[in-house]
């Protein structure tokens, strides 16, 4: 939709128009959730929906730096059983261990981190051996 409205079309003939053609080359039913239930139709109103959703799309943490390195680490654990390979698995530790290492030099602001970095030799042996007993 990136052409202008032309002078004397009145501007919901206009629209109506770009939606029907849009519908006729398919577009719409190309749209990410097209023919799914909106899921916010069964949950009572929420004034800040539209920011939450915002903050979820765009990751954003209200928790404490801390809070959110910790959960990191525990997501980390879980998705290394789901890795494909060694060097995901080596990829995603590493990117942990980088974030763990900051925050042991330098603590931010909150509870304390209580986390050490991850042995990645020892959860990558940990990762082959689950893999090759199922």
């Amino acid at each position: 939709m990136t052409e202008r409205k032309p002078a004397g079309v009145s501007f919901e003939s206009w629209v109506d128009k770009q939606i029907r053609e849009s519908e006729q080359r398919g577009d719409i039913s190309q749209l990410p959730g097209f023919g799914k239930p909106l899921d916010s139709l069964a949950a009572p109103y929420d004034e800040n929906w539209w920011i939450k959703q915002k903050m979820q799309r765009e990751g954003v943490s209200v928790l404490p730096p801390v809070l959110a390195l910790r959960k990191q680490v525990e997501d980390v654990a879980e998705a290394v059983s789901g890795a494909r390979s060694e060097a995901e698995v080596r990829r995603m530790l590493a990117e942990v261990n980088e974030k763990i290492h900051a925050a042991i030099r330098r603590p931010p602001p909150g509870p304390v981190l209580n986390v050490q970095p991850f042995d990645i030799d020892a959860v990558v042996d940990e990762w082959r051996t689950a893999r090759e007993s199922s």
